[in-house]
Formats: structure tokens, C-alpha cells, sequence
């Protein structure tokens, strides 16, 4: 019942080592214990009084004492059997008499407490051994009646040390198990005692007794885990009284020594009556009636439980009474001490340590036993809130220190009291309230430290407290206290900011900790209350099970934020202030009083004012909500005194007598109705309730001179309970506690912590026990994500300070694992604005931001720890936590751009993973940092010239101007450079860009946006040398990252054309930024054409910006550019769908015809284009012919150039052909008319771009581009072309190219045209074999008879033309050959034939009219008269119907095709 399980053993706290067992050698253990007798015996005889004896007559008998001794020598050398079996009570009762015996001085008494020890610590007595629990008891009854004569000071001391020696082993003992609840009591009461009168003695007795009487609870509480629970009901129950009113015993502080109850007797010692046989001057020391009356007992009706084997009952009364300890200082003088330890300390400081130790090693256990749990909630808890506020730093630390065991064994059951512990005490120390030294608050500090340690306490805060409505927000005042003590304020850094600086980094911490081993939890929803639900009663379903306590919580400090939202609203304009929660649906549409009243008593923050008036009034709306008010009270068993000030602490008592009255009344009939034990009605609260309202004033006004005496109180309160007096000591104690303790009718001025008071710690004890369950967090991250939010601003800004103002390397390091902490966590949660704010603050820092004053900044940064350090951190993050950061990407490539400046990065930096080998030319591409220099590996520099890479950059420090002599750097200076070096190594600034693949898109987007920020707006005209590398550091970057997030061009892409884009149209002079904008782009084109066919128009659009460079920069870059887009052609050709994209690419070549160095490479180009067609398009054909003609134009090169460029065209026809072939077979009759129309619109463009050639003023282009317009027009098989085409083609290319030849071979100087009579020549033969070989489809053609026409008009022009001033001879025999030919075939082909004299023959006479004018015999020889008979016949035979249709057109079959076409040839 409530007792030790026996078979579980004991576990000694100390035990002494055994050199042999003499528990199984009986002779061994006989002759230990015979030496023990003999050593006895040996002290007695020095004393005369018992030598005496030993000497006197036969007839005078020994002392019973010394035959006792001499008997058990006898017999111990007669135990045969093992000793286990012999009661132990008989070789110990000879020893235990003798140190029961008042007769025996202080040496003999010494001797026999050391042979019991001695016997105590050989484990003879086990729970095996014969009679073992009758034993125990002898001992401890006897050690504790322990009774001696004092000789000397030093001999009785060292007997009260040999008694601590023997009751400790006793608790130590196997067989301790055994004794029984009262037993330990008095162990414990005896070293108490010797505790308190050794404070008249040696140090050494005090330091000892005091240590005893720790390891005696050590060994009581030890055993509490093994205490069997199964039946413990009679411990936990109405059996026996734990509680001790202290208050009581104060009573009997003065009424001198008492007895021990355990029957002492006195003996004589200096005159005074003894106790425990030892010194007690008691009678004139009121603290020794305090500790004599306040000893450990049970009342009469416990001593069937004090006698069962010791247990929870003992620990109880153990626990009872070292928490009575603390009471004595309340009711005490602080009178001079003779020891060496101020009292003011002593006494609290040795029941404190008392008190941990007990809480250490009971831990858990303690919440099984409801009696040991409740001391601790009520009496303890107490009892530590005052004394943490003690002046002492001793006793602060000790009260941290049980506190911080509380919560670490107890904190489920412990919530309301830790809340006020810090609040009250912890929280308003630290920040100097209450007048705190700074020893205090140094202590408090130490404190708050070691608990935002523990991995859960702030979580656990949070939870309970912040998020519970009734409760106040320890975590954020927390937070709050720390970041502000952390801040050196206009003084230097000092301990106390490290220390804050500590217990904010031990909170982050244990967030980032969270972070790692947490398993991943749900994004909680946004919070909206839809409909109105009383706030005060929502209540959680499951405590223990996050899935259901994450979302309560979080709601609750949503209702917690807007009440303290609608307090403030309520504290500028009362009506307004409920208009607005009721619009957050925290009060109904339409109020009702139990809502406001519950509004008024759980919300923090109201102005007590405004409550008090709107309570007071006599709307009889606020007349029911102030008794609603009353009834949340809870009075039950409640002092009237204690229930008044509870419920005028809540608002203040509104000043007109109507509004107080009304206020009194709804407080007594609330008081009566719970706590009706003396009152017999409510009117006898009011009146009773109204005179303590009269009497605080009376007795705390200063303007009151005349105060009430108590008998006045008792007088004016008569016949006020129903007619009746109430008792006088109930008046007499309301009396005494308002004169002691103000009512206080005002609130507490000022912000910050309130003060403790009784009355609020009822109340505390009340609501403790209605309170929602304690939330126990574990190692998941379920509530960081808010408290971080409200924490994370000023943990910056306090870290940034710190690190700021200190010195010292250990607190960088601090700090700076504190910022990589901030940041985890601001990446886990996704808070951007963290980050940033974090990225922005750590820059600062780095040094490479400011303008330097430094006459060489890289050795300034080498030697300038904390700017290292910061560095290093900054891009830890920016690699780390890259993807959540957003507008810090600026503060991050300012750094960049600062190292890049001093020469401090390599080429990498810009260069993207993908293309390394573009970069080869860079001789340190690619290299390492140099992790060494020395001035031999130095070049020397004539002249001062700007430095981009690392040896470069160092290489100035090796040199001076020409005129001075060289020196060499100090060992300092390359010490201090290799720093630098190491640390830009650790930053891996080049991941940034090269990883920047896995960027989330936010951040990518940001990051792009910063360098195009950072690379400035490009200005028109001349820019420093400083900013133009800026700009285009920051364009080869913007570059790298486009390439290595290809797969996301379509975010990057808007922002990168319009930054180049505004680099081509600004620039009117070559310089480097243009050239890396335009190359970038070519090089953007080439890597991302392959991959994003989708977005080739618009990468294809930027190629559009190089049209659009000034003249200047395209001729400077020309060739270059013509190269790239080559390049680009050859690879990315099959990805080039659009007109759009084409129309740019051949753009770009055309322009290269005419630029002597970029030609060549636009015309391979071109050539990769067309030659066999393998790269032609419909989207593409018409903007290569016309490339091609302006190459072909083109006078840069040779004219071979221009001839393959003509056969280009020529061989393009080709690709026609197949493309009409192909596209015919496979889409249907309509589709394949409308594809025929294309490719004859295509055609039409080549042989019109052919025409323009034939004008060339060489000669060799221009026959060459005459005979490829024959080739286009007659050498192609499959190319079926509509009749319309082929009238175009005759009108606007053939009859054109005539025109334009001979006017150029009349009108222009022969040294122009060279030989244009050979041109002529080809260009009539053109005419006349492509219309022989139409003449079969065009002579179907309405309008027949004008092409004829034209065709015979330009013959005969041709034959009257004069080239060189005189007709010429080839054309005089060429023309009149061709069209004899023609007349040949179109008479065979019966195109041409006399018609009927009826109605007249137009063409046939319009031909003959123009043959004449060529050649007048012409008519003859192709027809002759036999000729025109027969034709004249037939057309008499049909009537003449045959030119029915006006072309003169008759169908014959007599010649093939392909006759009259030898036939013109």
C-alpha cells in the first residue's frame, strides 16, 4: 500500500566498497564484531567512573552496560550457523544501549555509533537476515534518542557526525526497506536538528550535516519510481493530515523548546534542557521554536500508516515539511547569525537544494501520487514565486533550477504555474522590473537560456500559452525579452547580450533542428470564422493527436489576435470596437450579454476604464452583462477579502456611488450564491463588501489622518447578517488582511509583468483546475512556421547587432550559425521576406558594399575576419537557400560585381555548365584559385593597366611605377591575400549560375532581374570604362543562366530580350557590351533551337536586334556575326520552320553580300541552304532567291561568286518540281490546285529575281543569268504551271528583260556593258525557244494574239536596233532566222493559217503586217502559193467556222512538240 517493492532491491546512492564477505565466514564477522566490543570497552576504561567498577570488591556487580558487552563476547565465538539466522538484535543491542544512556560521555557514545556503523556497512542485515525489520527499528530508535554527557565542544561534535554516519548508512542499507513511514520521518527530523544546532558549531559539522541530510532525501526519493501504485489509495486518501498549517505554527514561535515526539528525555548538558541530547538554546531563538514546532508528525489517526514500511506516506510528510522551511523567512527577523552563511540565504538556499534533489529523483513518478503533486502545484509553487524574487542570485538560481526539473518531469501538470513563473517572475527579472539587480537579472537570463534549450519548451509555450486565450503570450514576450536584451544600446557589448544572444539561437536552433528529422506536414488552411461560435468554449477533440490539436491551436490564436485587434478598437471607441468583432463573427449579429461579459473577462489588453463605465452603467443591457460578468467568477470556499480583489482586479471601480453600488451588487449576489458559509443572505455580502471598500480607503488613502481601528471595523459591521453579528475573528482576519494588503481599485500602471499576489494565486489554483490539458510538442515542426513569423524580425536585427559590435571569433561563429539557422527555417517555411531581409542585413557586412577607403581592399578583406566570415555566409545561403530568396538576388550580385571588380573571380563565374569549350581561349577558365603566391611567380608591369583575373589582380601589388624600385610583399600581405583567396573559394560563386537550373522560377525569375538591374541602363554615347565591365560581367551572366534553363526559357526570355534589346538600339560606337550582346544572343540562338522548336520565332526574333545595330557597330562586327549565324544555320537549319525565323536568317546574309570580309561566310551559308534543296522550304524559298539575287548582284568577290550564285537559283527550280510532285500525290483536287498556285508564285519570284540579274553590267553574270532564266523556264520536267503564270512570266520577266537589255545596249556607255550584242543575242534566242515550246498551251489562250504580237514587236525591234551607233550584224541575221522558225512551227502546228475573207483575219494579218517589217520575203518562203491555195480550199469547204473563235487557231496533230521546238532552235 503506497510502500516499496521489496523485491526490487535497493539501489544505495553511495555504497562503501567490500573488500571480503563477511556474511559467509562466520568467524571473520565474530571476530569484527568482538573488536568492535573491545574497542568499546577500551574507551569505557579511561573514564573513572567506569574503571572504578572494574576494580572494586567481589560485592559490588558491574555496570549493566559493560556485562552486557561481556556477555556477547561470550556467546558471538559460540554461532556456529550463518549469522542470517541469529536476530541481529542481540550482537546490537549491547552497543545501542550504550548510546541510549545518558551515563556515558560523549567518547564512549562516539565509539558504539561507530561499531553500529561499522556492522551497518558490512551487509550483515539484508532482508533475508532472522528478525531484520525489528532490528532496523532498534537502531533508528536508538541513534535517534542518542543520548550523552558533554565534556567538550570537539567530543560533541563528533558524535552528532557519527549519528549523520549512522542514520545515513541506515537509509543505505539493504534492510532500509524495512523501516517504516515514521521511522524515516525521524531520520529526518534528527538531521534536521543537527542541521540547525550545528549552525552554533564548527563549519565542518555544518557543511557535513547538511550533506547528510541531502543524501537522506537523495535515499527517500531514490525509491520513489519503485514504489508500488497498485494501492495507493489509502496514501492518496482522507486517512491521515499531510497538510501542516504554517500559519499556526506561527503562532508558537516564541513559546520556547519543545520536545521530540519521539519521547526524548533530557539530560544534563550546560544547564540548558537538551534535545537529542545535544545543546538547544531554543528558548532564546525564535527560529529554532520555528523549526522545533514545524518538525515532521502525523496525527493520531495516520499511525496505522506510519507504521507500514515507508513509502509515499513518509515522502509526503519529508515534502510538507522542507516547503514549510521556506515559510520561516515570511514570518522571521532577519537576526544576526553566528554562522558563517547570512541567514537571509541559508535557510531557503539548504530547503531549496533540498527540494531539487527530492524533485531530480522522484521525476515522474511524482504525477502518480496525487498528495506529492499537489504540494508541488499549490504550496511549493508558491512558495518558489516568492522567493524568485528574492534579492539573492543564489536563491534565484536555485528556484531556476528547480523550475527547469519541474517542467522537464512535470510540465503536463504544471501549465497555469509555469505561465505565472515567468511571467511573474523569470520574465520581469530579466528585463530589470521589480528593481532587479543585475546579478538578478543576469541569473533570470541564465535561466530563460537553459529552457529555450530544451528542444520543446518554446513550442510547448507557444501552444499552451500564446495560442490559449486566457493565457498570456509567453513566447512572444519571450522572443521579445531576448532580442531587445541582446541590443547593446548606445553602451558596449557586454556578457548579458551574449547571453540573450545564446537563448535566441538556442530557440532558432531548435527550429532548424525540427526542420531536419521532421516528417512533412500539410500546409494548414487559411483561417476564416464563416459563423459565430462562442470563443470561450471551443474546445479541442483530441489533445494527445496533432491532426486534431495543430488546427485548434492555430485557430485559437487566430480568435486570441483579433480580440486583441477588437481590444484595441474597443479602447478608442467602445461601440466601435464590438461593431468590429462582430463583423469578425467573435461576438453575435446581435449581442447578447453572456458574449460581451465573456469578451470583457478573457481578453487581454482593454482599457479597465472603459470596462469599469460600461459595467457600471444603468442600461439595462450593461446591467446583464455585468451579472453575466460576475457569474465567469468562481467564489467557491473563497475569503470575501480574496473573492473582492479577484473580481475588482478584472476593471476599475467606476467612481460614482450609483455605478459602485450596482457593481457591489452583482458581486455579492455572485458571492453569496457560491460561498453562503457565514452570510445568510446576499444583502449581507453587499454591506460587508461595501465596508471593505470604506476601510481600504480609509487605511491606503494618505489623505485619511484619523484611521479605522480594527474595533471601529467590528462596530460598524454589527447586525448586518439577517439582524445578526458576524463573527468577531472573521471580521478581526478581513480587517487585519485589508490593513496588510490594498485593495487596488486602479489598475496597475505602466506596461510589462504583473506581481503575484494571494489573491491571484487562488485564483491561479481555480482556474488549474479547468484548464484545457497540457500539449505535449514533439520533435515535428507543426507550429514553427508562426512563431518563427513573429521572432524572426527583430532575431535578425538582434544577431546583426551583436555580430556588428563584438570582437570576437567564438561570437561570429555564433552569429553566424544563428544566420544560417534563420535561414533554413525562412526556406522550410517559405518566407521570402525573411530570407531577404537576412540576405540584405548579412551584406552589410561583408564590406564589399562600401565605398572602400582602403588603399588595397583585397588585403583590407584578408585581414578582416568578419567581413570574411559574412561573405562566406551569404553565399552559403545564396547556394543553399537559393530558391526562396527574391529581391536579396540584388544585395548578392552587388557582392558579386564588388569581387569581380577586385579581380577576385574566375572566368567560370560566367560561364555556363553546358559550353565549357567556349571558353577556352580564356587561359583561366577552368583553373582552380591559385592556392599559393609568391613574389617569384609575379610578372613584372610597366605600366598600371586594369587587372580581371586573380594573378593579374595580385601581380599589382608586386609593382610600382616604373620610376621606383620594385618591392616585394610582406609575409603579412600574402598571408592576408591567401585568406582572400581561400574565402572566395568556400563562396562557390560560381554554383550559383551554374546550378541555376534548379532555381524554383520565382527565384530564377528574381535572380534574372537583378543582373539586369545591376548591369545598369545602357546610355548613348560614352560610358565609363567601370561600368561598361559591369554591364558586361552582368550580360555574361544574364547569358549563362538563360543557357542553363532552357527547359524554362519561356520565363527568363521576355526579360533577356528586352535587356539586349536596349544594349543593340542604344549603341552607336563598337565596345565590348555590344559585342557580347550580340554574340550572346547568336549563342543563346545556336544552344536553345535544338531543344525549343516552339519558341524558335522568338529566339529567331532577337536575331532581328543585329539589323537593327548602328552602321558603325554591324560594319565592326560584321564578319564575326556572319560566322555565328552560319554556324547557326548549319546546325539548327531542320529547326527553322517559320517564314518569320527565315525571313531574319536571310536577312542577315543578304546584308553580308556586300561586306568584303563577311561574304564568303554569308554565301556557305546560303549555299548550305539551297544546294539541292535540302534545306528549302515554302517558308523560306522566296527569302533565299532573294538572298541569292543580291549575292548574285553583288560586285564584293569574284564573279564567280555571283555565276554560282545565279546556278543556285537556276537549281532551285528543282526543289519546285519535287515539292509539286510530292504534294500532289499526297492531298486532294482542291488542296492540290491551291498548292499549284504556290509553287507558281515561288516560280514567278525566282525567274522575276533571274530578270534583275540579266541586267548585270557584267557580262559574264549577265549572259550566265540569261541562260539559268532559260533553264528556269524550259528545263524543268513535272513543274505544272497555270497559263496565268506563264502570260505573267512573258509580261513582266521575258518582254521586260528585252526592253530593259536593249535600252541598256542603246542608252549606256559601252565601257558599262561590255558586249551587250552577245547579251541581246541570247536574250532573243530566250524568247524564242521558250514561246516555241509554250506555243501549244499559250496558243489556247485568249489573249493569244497579244503575246504573238509582242513577241513579234520585240523582234523587230531588236532588228532596228543599233548598238554602238550602228545596227548589228548578228542580230540582222539572227532575228529574221528565229522568226522564220517560229512561223515554221505555228504554220506546221496549223497555229497560224489564212482564215476566211469573211469578217477579215486579224492575227493573220497583223503577223504578216510585222513580218514584213523584219523580213519582207519571210511570207514567201514559209508559205508558198501552192501553200495558200490548198489553205484557201479547205477553208472554202468549212465554211470558214474553223476561226469561229477569232485566235486564227487551227488543230493539227501534224507536228509534235517536240519537232517545232527543233524546228525554232
Amino acid at each position: 500500500m503506497g510502500r516499496l517493492k521489496l523485491q526490487s532491491g535497493i539501489k544505495a546512492i553511495e555504497e562503501e566498497p567490500e573488500n571480503c564477505d563477511f556474511t559467509s565466514n562466520g568467524g571473520a564477522l565474530a571476530c569484527m564484531v568482538n573488536s568492535e566490543v573491545g574497542a568499546v570497552l577500551a574507551v569505557m576504561r579511561r573514564n573513572v567512573r567506569w574503571g572504578g567498577r572494574f576494580i572494586a570488591g567481589d560485592d559490588q556487580l558491574e555496570h549493566s552496560l559493560i556485562q552486557s558487552l561481556k556477555a556477547l563476547r561470550k556467546q558471538i565465538f559460540s554461532w556456529r550457523h550463518h549469522w542470517h539466522m541469529i536476530d541481529p538484535a542481540v550482537y546490537l543491542q549491547p552497543f545501542l544501549e550504550v548510546i541510549r544512556s545518558d551515563e556515558t560521555g560523549a567518547p564512549i557514545t562516539g565509539v558504539a555509533l561507530s561499531s553500529v556503523y561499522k556492522i551497518l556497512t558490512l551487509d550483515v542485515l539484508d532482508l533475508k537476515t532472522v528478525n531484520v525489520e525489528d532490528a532496523m527499528h532498534l537502531v533508528v530508535d536508538a541513534v535517534t534518542s542518542c543520548r550523552f554527557e558533554v565534556t567538550d565542544p570537539a567530543s560533541e561534535e563528533v558524535v552528532l557526525m557519527k549519528i549523520l554516519q549512522v542514520l545515513l548508512a541506515c537509509m543505505k542499507s539493504k534492510a532500509s526497506v524495512m523501516l517504516s513511514n515514521q521511522h524515516i520521518c525521524t531520520i529526518i527530523n534528527t538531521c534536521f536538528r543537527v542541521v540547525h544546532q550545528a549552525g552554533t558549531k564548527g563549519e565542518l559539522l555544518q557543511r557535513i550535516a547538511r550533506h547528510t541530510m541531502h543524501e537522506l532525501v537523495r535515499c527517500v526519493f531514490s525509491h520513489l519510481p519503485d514504489i508500488d501504485n497498485t494501492e495507493c489509495a489509502l496514501a492518496n486518501g482522507g486517512g491521515y493530515s499531510v497538510k501542516q498549517e504554517v500559519d499556526g505554527l506561527a503562532k508558537d514561535y516564541t513559546s520556547g523548546n519543545k520536545q521530540l515526539d519521539n519521547g526524548n528525555s533530557s539530560s544534563e548538558y550546560d544547564c540548558q534542557p537538551p534535545s537529542l541530547g545535544f545543546a538547544s538554546n531554543a528558548s532564546s531563538d525564535p527560529v529554532a521554536s520555528e523549526i522545533d514546532e514545524n518538525t515532521i508528525r502525523a496525527s493520531p489517526n495516520d499511525l496505522h500508516l506510519m507504521t507500514e514500511p515507508y513509502g509515499v506516506p513518509c515522502m509526503v510528510e519529508i515534502f510538507h515539511f522542507l516547503c514549510s522551511l521556506l515559510n520561516i523567512v515570511e514570518h522571521i527577523g532577519m537576526d544576526p547569525r553566528s554562522n558563517t552563511i547570512a541567514f537571509d540565504e541559508d535557510v531557503p538556499l539548504f530547503a531549496l537544494g533540498l527540494i531539487n534533489s527530492a524533485i531530480e529523483l522522484g521525476g515522474p513518478s511524482i504525477c502518480q501520487h496525487p498528495r506529492l503533486l499537489a504540494l508541488i502545484q499549490d504550496e511549493l509553487f508558491s512558495n518558489l514565486m516568492q522567493f524568485g524574487l528574492s534579492m539573492s542570485p543564489l536563491i534565484l538560481s536555485m528556484v531556476c533550477s528547480i523550475v527547469l526539473n519541474l517542467y522537464q518531469h512535470l510540465r503536463t501538470e504544471l501549465k497555469l504555474q509555469l505561465e505565472a513563473f515567468f511571467s511573474c517572475v523569470i520574465l520581469r527579472l530579466a528585463q530589470s522590473r521589480h528593481g532587479a539587480s543585475y546579478q538578478q537579472q543576469e541569473v533570470a537570463m541564465e535561466a530563460l537560456v537553459d529552457f529555450c534549450r530544451q528542444k520543446t519548451f518554446v513550442a510547448e509555450m507557444y501552444a499552451n500559452l500564446d495560442c490559449d486565450i486566457t493565457c498570456s503570450n509567453v513566447f512572444e514576450d519571450l522572443a521579445n525579452l531576448l532580442s531587445k536584451s541582446a541590443f547593446p544600446v548606445n553602451c558596449l557589448l557586454s556578457a548579458m547580450h551574449i547571453l540573450a544572444l545564446d537563448g535566441l539561437i538556442a530557440v532558432i536552433q531548435g527550429m532548424a533542428e525540427r526542420i531536419s528529422n521532421r516528417s512533412p506536414i500539410p500546409e494548414q488552411a487559411p483561417i476564416d470564422l464563416e459563423e459565430y461560435i462562442p470563443f470561450w468554449s471551443v474546445k479541442c477533440e483530441n489533445y494527445g493527436d496533432p491532426d486534431h490539436w495543430v488546427p485548434f491551436v492555430l485557430r485559437k490564436k487566430y480568435i486570441k489576435r483579433r480580440l486583441m485587434i477588437g481590444a484595441d478598437h474597443f479602447n478608442r471607441d467602445p461601440k466601435k470596437g464590438l461593431e468590429f468583432l462582430q463583423g469578425t463573427h467573435l461576438l453575435p449579429d446581435k449581442l447578447d450579454p453572456q458574449s460581451v461579459a465573456c469578451f470583457f473577462r478573457y481578453t487581454a489588453g482593454l482599457d479597465k476604464n472603459l470596462v469599469g463605465d460600461f459595467l457600471g452603467n444603468h442600461d439595462e443591457f450593461c446591467v446583464q452583462v455585468l451579472h453575466e460578468f460576475a457569474g465567469t467568477f468562481d467564489f467557491q470556499d473563497m475569503n470575501l477579502d480574496t473573492a473582492l480583489r479577484l473580481f475588482l482586479e478584472t476593471f476599475r471601480l467606476p467612481g460614482e456611488s450609483q455605478k459602485i453600488q450596482r457593481v457591489l451588487e452583482a458581486f455579492s449576489e455572485r458571492y453569496y450564491e457560491q460561498s453562503p458559509q457565514i452570510l445568510v443572505n446576499k444583502d449581507a455580502a453587499l454591506l460587508l463588501s461595501y465596508s471593505l471598500i470604506m476601510l481600504n480607503t480609509d487605511q491606503h488613502n494618505v489623505q485619511v489622518k484619523k484611521k479605522m481601528t480594527e474595533e471601529d471595523f467590528i462596530r460598524n459591521n454589527r447586525h448586518i447578517n439577517g439582524g445578526s453579528d458576524l463573527p468577531r475573528d472573521f471580521l478581526s482576519e478581513l480587517y487585519h488582511s485589508i490593513c496588510k494588503n490594498e485593495i487596488r481599485t486602479t489598475p496597475e500602471q505602466g506596461g510589462g509583468f504583473p506581481h503575484m499576489t494571494p489573491s491571484r494565486w487562488i485564483d491561479l489554483m481555480r482556474k488549474s483546475k479547468k484548464t484545457a490539458p497540457f500539449i505535449m510538442c514533439d520533435s515535428r515542426a507543426f507550429l514553427d512556421h508562426d512563431m518563427f513569423a513573429i521572432m524572426s524580425g527583430p532575431t535578425i536585427a538582434a544577431i546583426s547587432v551583436v555580430f556588428d559590435h563584438s570582437e570576437h571569433e567564438d561570437v561570429f561563429q555564433t552569429c553566424v550559425d544563428g544566420f544560417l539557422a534563420v535561414a533554413k527555417i525562412s526556406a522550410c517555411h517559405h518566407l521570402e521576406d525573411v530570407l531577404d531581409d537576412l540576405v540584405v542585413s548579412l551584406c552589410k557586412f561583408t564590406t564589399l558594399l562600401n565605398p572602400s577607403s582602403a588603399e588595397e581592399p583585397v588585403l583590407a578583406f584578408g585581414d578582416d575576419i568578419k567581413a570574411r566570415m559574412a561573405t562566406i555566409t551569404v553565399f552559403t545561403i545564396a547556394n543553399a537557400y537559393g530558391d526562396y530568396i527574391r529581391t536579396g538576388w540584388r544585395n548578392i550580385l552587388d557582392c558579386i560585381i564588388r569581387l569581380h571588380k577586385l579581380g577576385l573571380l574566375s572566368a567560370r563565374v560566367a560561364s555556363d555548365a553546358a559550353d565549357d569549350s567556349e571558353l577556352s581561349a580564356d587561359p583561366w577558365h577552368g583553373k582552380p584559385v591559385a592556392s599559393s603566391l609568391s613574389a617569384s611567380h609575379m610578372p613584372s608591369m610597366g605600366t598600371p593597366r586594369r587587372s580581371s583575373g586573380l594573378m593579374g589582380r595580385f601581380s599589382q601589388l608586386l609593382s610600382l611605377d616604373t620610376e621606383e624600385p620594385r618591392s616585394q610583399p610582406t609575409e603579412q600581405q600574402l598571408a592576408a591575400h591567401q585568406r582572400t583567396l581561400q574565402t572566395i573559394q568556400k563562396c562557390h560563386v560560381d554554383s550559383i549560375f551554374t546550378e541555376s537550373k534548379f532555381l524554383q522560377a520565382d527565384s530564377l525569375l528574381q535572380l534574372a532581374r537583378a543582373l539586369t538591374w545591376a548591369a545598369g541602363r545602357p546610355q548613348k554615347g560614352n560610358s565609363s570604362p567601370e561600368d561598361e565591365d559591369t554591364a558586361v560581367f552582368c550580360l555574361e551572366l544574364l547569358i549563362a543562366i538563360t543557357l542553363n534553363n532552357r527547359d524554362r526559357i519561356g520565363i527568363l526570355w521576355p526579360g533577356v530580350y528586352e535587356h539586349i534589346s536596349n544594349i543593340v538600339q542604344s549603341t552607336v560606337m563598337p565596345c565590348a557590351l555590344v559585342e557580347k550582346a550580340v554574340f550572346g544572343l547568336l549563342r543563346i540562338c545556336q544552344r536553345l533551337l535544338p531543344y525549343k522548336e516552339n519558341l524558335a520565332d522568338e529566339l529567331l526574333r532577337l536575331l532581328q536586334l543585329v539589323l537593327k545595330l548602328d552602321a558603325r557597330v554591324a560594319d565592326a562586327y560584321c564578319e564575326h556575326i556572319t560566322q555565328e549565324v552560319m554556324r547557326l544555320v548549319k546546325t539548327n537549319a531542320m529547326h527553322i520552320r517559320s517564314q518569320m525565323g527565315w525571313r531574319t536568317i536571310t536577312s542577315l546574309l543578304s546584308i553580308t553580300a556586300r561586306h568584303p570580309e563577311a561574304s564568303e561566310a554569308g554565301f556557305d551559308a546560303l549555299m548550305f541552304i539551297m544546294s539541292d534543296g535540302a534545306h528549302l522550304l515554302p517558308a523560306n524559298y522566296i527569302l533565299c532567291v532573294d538572298a541569292s539575287r543580291q549575292f548574285a548582284e553583288s560586285r564584293v568577290g569574284q564573279a564567280d561568286r555571283s555565276v554560282c550564285a545565279l546556278d543556285l537559283m537556276a537549281g532551285s527550280v528543282t526543289f519546285l518540281a519535287r515539292r509539286s510532285r510530292e504534294m500532289t500525290e499526297a492531298v486532294g483536287e482542291e488542296a492540290a490546285t491551291k498548292i499549284t498556285q504556290d509553287i507558281g508564285e515561288m516560280w514567278l519570284r525566282l525567274v522575276q529575281g533571274l530578270r534583275k540579274v540579266c541586267l548585270d553590267q557584267r557580262e559574264d553574270v549577265r549572259n550566265h543569268a540569261i541562260l539559268s532564266l532559260q533553264k528556269c523556264l524550259t528545263g524543268v520536267d513535272g513543274l505544272h504551271l497555270p497559263h496565268a503564270s506563264w502570260l505573267q512570266c512573258f509580261d513582266q520577266v521575258i518582254f521586260t528583260m528585252l526592253d530593259d537589255l536593249i535600252e541598256i545596249a542603246q542608252g549606256h556607255s559601252p565601257k558599262d556593258y561590255r558586249n551587250m550584242e552577245g547579251t541581246l543575242v541570247l536574250a532573243m534566242k530566250l524568247m524564242s525557244k521558250v514561246f516555241l515550246q509554250l506555243l501549244h498551251d499559250l496558243s489556247q489562250l485568249t489573249t493569244f494574239c497579244k503575246l504573238w504580237l509582242g513577241v513579234l514587236s520585240r523582234m523587230e525591234k531588236y532588228i532596228k536596233a543599233k548598238v554602238r551607233g550602228k545596227r548589228s550584224e548578228k542580230l540582222q541575221e539572227l532575228v529574221p532566222e528565229l522568226l522564220k522558225n517560229t512561223l515554221l512551227v505555228m504554220k506546221t502546228r496549223g497555229v497560224l493559217v489564212q482564215r476566211s475573207a469573211l469578217g477579215g483575219d486579224s492575227l493573220w494579218e497583223l503577223t504578216w503586217l510585222h513580218v514584213n517589217n523584219i523580213g519582207p520575203s519571210l511570207q514567201s518562203e514559209v508559205f508558198s502559193d501552192q501553200d495558200l491555195e490548198q489553205l484557201q480550199h479547205k477553208q472554202s469547204q468549212t465554211g470558214g467556222s474553223t476561226f469561229s473563235d477569232g485566235t486564227g487557231f487551227v488543230p493539227s496533230s501534224e507536228m509534235t512538240a517536240e519537232e517545232g521546238v527543233q524546228a525554232g532552235g
